[in-house]
């Protein structure tokens, strides 16, 4: 058979839509300077799909140390891995700075987010070892784990009692194997908002033998009283072994790190695959992620206005009567009963009758039966853009119930 013939009848479960209005649902463009309102199909919008938490995208200490770093570096310095002749000084500096924000000894630099989980997975755990971990992992975890010869055990979401049974049968593995156990969870899960149960995780450390390993991505910057994420919020940074954050979302840039023990991280910086064969991260995006985690340390008012934001939104939400869940972060998911058309529909009246763009999320990624619309409050936004957003999703709550959205797919116009 033709390896390209299987691709004639199915696309896979989201491909499978690509024929339904691409461009407007899947693979939007959005345009103008990121911030919260922005241009679909030449109309503002209300912006509710970015992770730029503290509005960084476009501060004008952002953009003046962005474009000064590319006019002095380029984008091709250094030229190499870091191993052989991508090192810089910048490169330390940064790395350093990260470890001592997060609490940790060292920190090791990935030119992105989702690679470096994905690397870490795999250069950690062999055939011996098993993986024990959150079943709403993200979708790097889950392509780490594919990578793996380990034996891996999935617990429950959030579900303390069900890790601890997971931990049991991974120890009896590791008698019959002689390897490690690792334990993966998120600090905040992007979809459903909440936060990873760390420190009850790491109480578990008292009855078994296992090492921590927490992704970060949407804690870092957000969360704890510095800004240093799940571990500064619940305080047990101490009791996380290795701490994982990308630079896509609080930071608004590029990359992503890893923060442990400095005997960890030299054992990955010698032994990681895609570091070792990878060229190193740009100088540029070096020194503009070292004006980034700056303006993160001595900037707590950015982080102020995302809460203010954020308590603001979903303290509206709420007294509406809306379900979001059991979101404790800025992670603000609205739950509505109703299919697929229902979801494109409503999706389609918000951004042409009421001028908001946001995520819509449906089966597989939740059940059937649940729309999902995910929303992302930032430091950028208005008191009027929430608002105007409250007043949009009440108007559409009323028309779905009412059975008013045709159940069909909209008419949509995409531009060339």
């Amino acid at each position: 058979m033709d390896l390209f013939a299987k691709f004639e009848n199915r696309l896979g479960p989201i491909g499978d839509y690509a024929e339904k209005a691409p461009g407007y649902f899947a693979f939007p463009k959005l345009e103008g300077e990121i911030g919260n309102r922005m241009k679909f199909q030449a109309k503002e919008k209300i912006i509710w799909s970015l992770n730029n938490y503290l509005g960084l995208a476009n501060h004008p200490e952002v953009r003046k140390a962005d474009a000064e770093a590319a006019a002095k570096y380029g984008l091709a310095s250094p030229m190499g891995a870091r191993m052989m002749s991508g090192n810089s000084d910048l490169h330390l500096q940064l790395e350093k700075e990260l470890a001592a924000f997060v609490g940790k000894e060292d920190a090791m630099l990935f030119n992105f987010g989702y690679q470096g989980m994905v690397s870490t997975i795999d250069t950690l755990c062999g055939r011996h070892d098993v993986v024990v971990y959150d079943a709403e992992s993200h979708a790097c975890i889950i392509d780490g784990l594919r990578l793996i010869p380990s034996h891996r055990y999935v617990y429950k979401h959030n579900d303390i009692a069900d890790c601890d049974k997971q931990l049991a049968r991974a120890t009896e593995m590791v008698k019959k194997t002689g390897g490690g156990i690792l334990v993966i969870t998120e600090g905040v899960f992007g979809m459903s908002g909440n936060q990873g149960k760390i420190k009850e995780l790491a109480v578990l450390k008292e009855k078994y033998q296992f090492r921590l390993f927490v992704d970060d991505a949407h804690g870092f910057g957000t969360m704890g009283k510095t800004g240093a994420g799940i571990g500064d919020e619940q305080d047990c940074m101490d009791d996380i072994d290795i701490y994982f954050s990308t630079f896509a979302k609080s930071m608004a840039s590029i990359g992503g790190f890893l923060a442990a023990d400095k005997k960890i991280l030299t054992f990955l910086r010698y032994n990681m695959r895609s570091q070792i064969y990878a060229k190193s991260l740009p100088m540029a995006f070096v020194a503009g992620n070292l004006k980034r985690l700056d303006l993160l340390r001595t900037k707590p008012e950015l982080r102020e206005k995302l809460w203010h934001n954020v308590r603001r939104l979903q303290d509206g939400f709420r007294e509406r009567g809306f379900d979001l869940g059991t979101s404790n972060t800025p992670v603000t998911p609205v739950f509505m009963k109703g299919g697929l058309y229902d979801a494109v529909q409503l999706t389609f009246d918000l951004r042409e009758n009421y001028d908001i763009f946001c995520s819509v999320v449906v089966y597989p990624v939740i059940p059937k039966g649940q729309i999902e619309l995910r929303i992302i409050p930032t430091a950028a936004h208005t008191d009027q853009d929430i608002d105007e957003t409250l007043a949009a999703f009440s108007a559409i709550r009323e028309k779905l119930e009412n059975k008013l959205y045709p159940q069909e797919m909209p008419q949509v116009g995409v531009p060339a």
